[in-house]
């Protein structure tokens, strides 16, 4: 059974930073693109970064310069490091990952979801 587990995300004051992490189990997934999506409440979930599986990255617009995707294929997981927070990112935050090898902003092209992991910042 394929599992992607979110883990880190916690409630933090503008301006701070947070590191969500995401396992994979029951797959490996280094020749698959892995990213991260967010969901604030009433609204549609949104891509935030993904990154290929050979290494390239995308990332929304509004995270430019303050969020960065990694992965690490060894430990079969991906990380979102997040700085300079604003209350704007407040949402749960979800890993994907697979079946497709190059980025891609579309949730649709991603087969394996988490359960989410909640990210709060308060003005």
């Amino acid at each position: 059974q394929v599992q992607l587990v979110e883990s880190g995300g916690r409630l933090v004051q503008a301006g701070g930073s947070l590191r969500l992490s995401c396992a994979a189990s029951g797959r490996t997934f280094s020749n698959d693109a892995m990213g991260w999506f967010r969901q604030a409440p009433g609204q549609e979930r949104e891509f935030v970064a993904c990154m290929s599986w050979e290494g390239n990255t995308d990332y929304n617009d509004s995270v430019k310069g303050r969020f960065t995707i990694s992965r690490d294929n060894a430990k079969n997981a991906v990380y979102l490091q997040m700085n300079s927070l604003k209350p704007e990112d407040t949402a749960v935050y979800y890993c994907a990952a697979g079946l497709i090898a190059a980025m891609s902003q579309r949730s649709h092209d991603y087969f394996y979801w988490g359960q989410g992991t909640q990210v709060t910042v308060s003005s």
